[in-house]
């Protein structure tokens, strides 16, 4: 049997989108493949946005931004030093883009006016910190990307 030049294409374009559409199926059905959002709960999460953009604009017209620097014992948060840090409330949430096991929360309690994130609890690599606080009745937000590597 003689095959032409027409039929040759018409062959060729149905191998072409068979083995793409295999390539397909078999991602989409591969349980090792993470198909997760970003953060649980996303289009719920949106609708707090303006909250948040409204909370950074605050600490940055207030002039109370925090600060990170890296020690032997972990990361430090440090406060403004003009503010009371006893009336400093909220909570600190670190997110590893790479695994959501290993994120975590911590609630802000001071003793001074940093707060220590154990060495311990961070593994090398991306950290996106967020820091939610509230001083005087007034909603403050921080947020950073870092990398973290022990010494």
């Amino acid at each position: 049997m003689k095959i032409n030049w027409g039929t040759g294409i018409v062959l060729a374009f149905i191998g072409f989108i068979s083995f793409i559409l295999f390539f397909v199926v078999r991602m989409s059905m591969d349980h090792k493949a993470n198909h997760d959002l970003v953060t649980e709960n996303y289009y719920k999460a949106e609708l707090g946005y303006q909250t948040e953009i409204d909370a950074e604009n605050n600490a940055l017209a207030k002039e109370a931004e925090l600060s990170i620097n890296k020690t032997p014992d972990g990361l430090i948060l440090q406060f403004p030093k003009n503010l009371d840090f006893k009336e400093i409330k909220g909570s600190v949430s670190l997110y590893r883009p790479s695994n959501k096991h290993l994120d975590f929360d911590l609630p802000i309690s001071l003793s001074q006016d940093y707060l220590l994130i154990p060495d311990n609890r961070l593994l090398d690599g991306r950290w996106d910190i967020k820091v939610s606080w509230e001083y005087k009745g007034e909603a403050y937000l921080f947020k950073e990307k870092t990398t973290y590597y022990k010494n």
